[in-house]
């Protein structure tokens, strides 16, 4: 019995079709050479205890985002049912996770700080299985990460084992109690004795790989751009930074911080159109204020010599990507001192500033952001003075 032709075995279109166009045919036949080599190949057989995805990123991505969502809901639920709270009142932890880093960092590889038990709390970011019974955290808190280590054998039950592992996704706050140590490959990390879920995450976060760049929904949902963008971190830390100098600054020559009303009868103290509000009580219209000068000025006249107030400002005017109707600003006034008292202050308060933060008199600067192009702007004293007229003429 001659055998049946290649395209019936393996259900595909005849190549040898009348009326077939020399590509179409051509492109059959490949298809039937691949069908032929598929089948020749012996199937491989998967081993006893071996998982598909072993060794690799455990990480619960799906398509739709609302899927994933109802399926956290169910998970949890079915915690709380097994008597687990997803949602525990207190972790103690024993140290954050920079002091972790620090304290440990001597640790080297292969080595562990065998009897000292460390407690960590933080966001679980990646999660990695080696195994069934061996899984990678990475564990973020204050802008540092380290990785926790969690296996079946150093918890104090399977089950217990088991119940976290299965639980936990990226983007849970978690806590873990283990002992300090440093892997063979070099990784500082905490050997997790036992572990507890402290706030699950719900919904599914960006992909690691790809982050988040959609300046809509970074500055929407700051939240998340603060989770998944290490440099907006840093740009509220360097806020912070700037805002306790100047107070320091001020402070160590004699200025008073006061704080003046936000709500006034007249807007004043610049030319700028202010928003308006209603105070029911005594039923009457308020601006929010536009500026605080009037209220310091009235600060020096009672004899508070030196005076400054750092706050909010709100301008009802345009918005855009630099410009917010609602701002911070720093005024300070100062008797008995005239124009040069003040650009001497000021030259030593901004270039005292930069040099404290960064190191140097002279930073990089990236007027079109990150990925632009760099100019370096030199705040070395003593700084140009330069006469208003000529220098707006000029």
């Amino acid at each position: 019995m001659a055998d049946a032709p290649a395209d019936e075995l393996f259900g595909l279109p005849d190549p040898n079709e009348e009326g077939l166009s020399k590509n179409e045919k051509k492109r059959r036949l490949k298809a039937i050479a691949k069908a032929k080599a598929a089948a020749g190949k012996p199937k491989k057989v998967q081993g006893p205890g071996k998982k598909k995805n072993q060794g690799k990123k455990v990480e619960e991505e799906e398509t739709d985002p609302t899927a994933y969502y109802e399926n956290r809901v169910r998970s949890m639920n079915a915690l709380e049912t097994a008597g687990v709270n997803p949602y525990p009142h207190k972790f103690q932890i024993s140290c954050l996770i920079p002091a972790f880093c620090k304290t440990y960092a001597h640790l080297e590889n292969g080595q562990s700080a065998e009897g000292e038990t460390v407690q960590l709390a933080g966001r679980v970011m990646s999660v990695r299985s080696s195994s069934a019974k061996l899984v990678f955290y990475d564990l973020v808190a204050d802008g540092e990460k380290v990785q926790v280590m969690a296996s079946a054998k150093s918890f104090t039950s399977s089950e217990e084992f088991a119940t976290f592992t299965n639980s936990i996704r990226r983007g849970d706050i978690a806590g873990f109690v283990g002992t300090p140590g440093r892997s063979k490959r070099g990784e500082l990390s905490l050997l997790a004795t036992g572990a507890q879920l402290l706030s699950p995450c719900l919904h599914m976060l960006p992909n690691a790989r790809v982050g988040l760049s959609n300046v809509e929904v970074r500055y929407r949902q700051r939240y998340l751009d603060l989770m998944l963008n290490d440099s907006t971190r840093q740009v509220f830390q360097t806020r912070a930074r700037i805002i306790s100098y100047v107070r320091r600054f001020l402070d160590t020559r004699g200025f008073l911080e006061v704080e003046t009303p936000m709500m006034n009868m007249i807007a004043g103290g610049a030319t700028a159109k202010p928003f308006e509000t209603y105070h029911n009580s005594l039923e009457m219209k308020l601006f929010m204020r536009v500026a605080p000068e009037l209220y310091l000025k009235e600060c020096i006249v009672g004899g508070l010599d030196r005076v400054y107030e750092i706050g909010r400002q709100f301008r009802n005017e345009g918005i855009d990507m630099t410009h917010n109707p609602e701002f911070t600003t720093c005024e300070f006034y100062w008797a008995y001192a005239d124009y040069h008292d003040l650009m001497a202050v000021t030259e030593e308060m901004l270039s005292g500033m930069v040099k404290e933060m960064f190191g140097s008199y002279v930073i990089e600067y990236h007027p079109d952001g990150p990925k632009g192009e760099a100019l370096k702007v030199d705040f070395t004293p003593p700084f140009a003075r330069i006469p208003m007229i000529a220098g707006l003429e000029e």
